[in-house]
């Protein structure tokens, strides 16, 4: 099961025959210092399977950052922010103190608790939006705002993608399907924001 799941995360899902130009590589991707034993990284640090979560290598030092992931392959998945002390061996977002996430059964979750329920389905191919403005945390599906702000987050957060089941996400972080909400922008380094 696991083998074919893998197979997907490097075979036709990820590596098309019609090569993109090259581009100067994006320097914030998946952390491989900061994933679960079982979690796979590939494609330059931006798509995540296997199962357990993954964190980003730079945190959200900027007032308005935001980001993008694609559902590339359905199964359990989770989408948020979390800290550096959360556990990463498990496949629901905010499961802990540590972490707010949207989970693939539409429920946005902290420390084990359901903190919104969302009404829309989401399914393989579409792409979840993420903002963050150190007072806020919003999703969105497809461009449209999931209406669910989740408040409350302390202490220095990363962008988070769990996996499970199959699940396949890929991490966008500059080019995005949508436009950010106004006043929002990609991902900054620290040192970038100078």
């Amino acid at each position: 099961m696991m083998f074919c799941c893998l197979r997907n995360c490097f075979d036709g899902l990820g590596f098309a025959a019609n090569q993109t130009p090259k581009r100067e590589p994006n320097p914030i991707a998946l952390d491989t210092s900061y994933m679960g034993h079982e979690v796979v990284i590939v494609k330059n640090g931006l798509r995540v399977c296997g199962r357990g979560g993954a964190l980003t290598n730079a945190p959200l030092a900027q007032s308005k950052s935001y980001f993008e992931v694609k559902i590339q392959q359905g199964g359990v998945w989770a989408i948020g922010l979390a800290t550096r002390s959360t556990d990463l061996n498990v496949t629901t977002g905010g499961n802990d103190t540590e972490s707010w996430a949207l989970n693939s059964d539409n429920i946005i979750r902290h420390n084990q608790q359901e903190v919104q329920k969302i009404a829309n389905q989401i399914q393989e191919g579409d792409i979840i939006g993420v903002s963050y403005d150190h007072i806020e945390l919003n999703f969105y599906l497809n461009g449209k705002s999931l209406e669910a702000p989740v408040m409350g987050i302390k202490g220095t957060v990363y962008p988070i993608l769990y996996v499970d089941d199959g699940a396949i996400l890929d991490l966008i972080l500059d080019n995005f399907a949508h436009p950010p909400p106004i006043g929002f922008e990609k991902i900054m380094l620290e040192q970038s924001l100078l």
